[in-house]
């Protein structure tokens, strides 16, 4: 059986790195580390905003110099406004209730996160890579998708959503 315990790091960065020790419990009840996990605000404030599909509150958390590199465009896109307007068209076309992270591996000032969800009879793979800077706002915002099938649907999806937008 696992348990998670809260660390904060000693002389963490501003954007407040944690280090969660994973712990296992050995046959005598005893507790022995597995290594150490990272959390960290700017994650934290991530995974509330798209949990509350809060594309608003993305104003504060994307550097004014953010790049976003979509799966289905070629050229990166430069700037707050864009990258927002693209992760909250993001957040209603992705969110639903089959939609979860699965698999989180993070650094100090950047993170790869995967995640599954279901749209349209389609299970789309995909990861988010976050980059942030010292002050905890992300620079890079990087997504990738798999099947085909999957690229195709987001495609779609996004386009249309984008377009009611505007």
């Amino acid at each position: 059986m696992h348990a998670l315990a809260r660390l904060r790091m000693q002389g963490g960065d501003s954007s407040g790195s944690e280090c969660l020790p994973l712990l296992r419990r050995t046959g005598n009840g005893t507790r022995k580390s597995r290594g150490c996990i990272i959390e960290n605000r700017t994650l934290a404030r991530w995974h509330d905003l798209a949990r509350r599909r809060d594309g608003a509150g993305l104003v504060d958390l994307l550097a004014d110099e953010v790049v976003f590199h979509s799966p289905v465009v070629h050229t990166p896109k430069h700037g707050k406004r864009i990258t927002q307007q693209v992760l909250a068209a993001a957040f209603q076309v992705l969110s639903n209730p089959s939609f979860r992270y699965v698999r989180e591996v993070v650094g100090e000032h950047d993170a790869v996160l995967e995640f599954m969800v279901e749209i349209d009879g389609i299970t789309v793979n995909g990861v988010d890579m976050l980059k942030w800077n010292d002050e905890g706002r992300i620079v890079e915002f990087k997504v990738m998708l798999r099947p085909l099938k999957a690229v195709n649907i987001i495609h779609q999806k996004m386009a249309e959503m984008l377009a009611q937008r505007q």
